[in-house]
């Protein structure tokens, strides 16, 4: 699986690049699992948070972001995954999910999860599936 972003657009890891009062707008105004999530709230999440942004090659404004809380040897969980509505329907979010994933790879996690009510389609294409055993798994705080 090939995890290039589309012509146009790279792929960053560097904290310092990350347009931290858009990507807190993205998640607090428009992401369904984020919405009214505090600034106070967002930094904390960043800053203990392995974080990738996507950006136009061209201007380096930033149209992408996820953000991966990992131990780096056993898990992680991909969250806050966010792509600017302007820059839909061009492959970034499948391709911004495949860069995660293979950055991840040489790792050699036992699992990485997710979360999401709409996006079944992009994950799966990347290698995501529905959990097999749900009886086994159990969540503390909300559903």
């Amino acid at each position: 699986m090939n995890s290039e972003l589309p012509d146009g657009y790279e792929l960053s890891t560097d904290p310092a690049r990350l347009d931290a009062d858009l990507v807190h707008r993205w998640l607090s105004q428009d992401a369904y699992w984020a919405l009214g999530r505090s600034r106070e709230k967002h930094e904390r999440a960043v800053a203990h948070s392995l974080n990738f942004g996507v950006y136009e090659t061209a201007t380096g404004a930033q149209v992408g972001y996820a953000r991966v809380v990992t131990d780096r040897a056993t898990f992680a969980w991909l969250c806050d995954v966010y792509i600017d509505r302007a820059a839909r329907g061009t492959g970034l979010g499948t391709a911004l999910v495949a860069a995660v994933r293979d950055h991840l790879a040489p790792y050699g996690l036992r699992r990485v999860m997710l979360a999401t009510a709409d996006a079944h389609a992009v994950y799966a294409k990347v290698g995501y599936e529905p959990l097999a055993d749900r009886e086994k798994w159990m969540l503390y705080g909300e559903q």
